[in-house]
């Protein structure tokens, strides 16, 4: 605050609290401002927040497992199309989605089809893990969520998409096993190379509705390894898609 020429008074007007505020701030070092407040001061001071609450960095620090999660969203819909749209154009080797419908995919990434065709022409390999359509757990599923766009009817829009793509070789497809289907509509996977979007699916809410972690591999057997780890052993057992 010398060095900015800033007094007490003054910093409490642009950051908008009272004096009295500021004292306890500078008197107590464990005091840790709203991030609001911080970025204000740090920006009349002339600084970076960090300079004065080298603290906060530290809570920011992740370690262990939670290295792996770069965000959590609470709702899947809240996780931005961009989001999305960006994995799958970043990856190069390896696209697998293990939802168990997936039909969302060609409205949250735009010309997606397209984009599929071209990294399969590329060399990566691209997989779809979904539901059996007349299996007894998606009709299961379609009572307790009770909503006019079904299950099944979401499964066959991702199963027509596909079919529009025709054959294109890396494109694969398999209905996860009857034994699985359970595991496989309580747990949604999406890999991208070594990323992942992973939703658990909360009792009777569909989809959009749960929440969803983004993973970035960091670790041998850390999170983003157990997710794969789940999908592959679906899909494993998985029975291919025919045209």
């Amino acid at each position: 605050m010398n060095i900015a020429g800033v007094s007490i008074s003054q910093l409490a007007y642009r950051v908008g609290v009272s004096p009295k505020q500021v004292q306890r701030w500078l008197a107590d070092e464990t005091l840790t401002p709203h991030a609001r407040n911080r970025e204000d001061a740090a920006r009349a001071l002339g600084v970076d927040e960090d300079m004065i609450w080298p603290k906060t960095v530290q809570d920011r620090v992740k370690l262990g497992g939670d290295r792996e999660i770069l965000r959590t969203y609470p709702y899947r819909s809240a996780c931005p199309s961009t989001v999305w749209a960006d994995l799958a154009a970043g990856a190069e080797r390896e696209l697998l989605f293990a939802g168990y419908t997936n039909y969302f995919l060609w409205t949250q990434i735009p010309a997606f089809g397209g984009l599929l065709r071209r990294k399969a022409e590329s060399g990566c390999r691209v997989r779809f893990l979904l539901g059996d359509p007349t299996g007894e757990v998606t009709r299961q599923r379609e009572t307790i969520e009770d909503v006019p766009l079904s299950v099944s009817t979401r499964i066959r829009i991702t199963l027509d998409e596909l079919a529009k793509l025709g054959p294109v070789e890396g494109v694969e497809a398999r209905f996860s096993a009857a034994e699985d289907a359970v595991n496989h509509v309580s747990l949604s996977v999406f890999r991208f190379d070594e990323q992942a979007l992973v939703t658990p699916h909360l009792a009777r809410l569909v989809g959009h509705d749960s929440p969803l972690l983004h993973l970035r591999r960091h670790d041998d057997g850390g999170m983003y390894d157990r997710f794969a780890e789940h999908a592959e052993e679906l899909w494993g057992r998985g029975v291919p898609v025919h045209p």
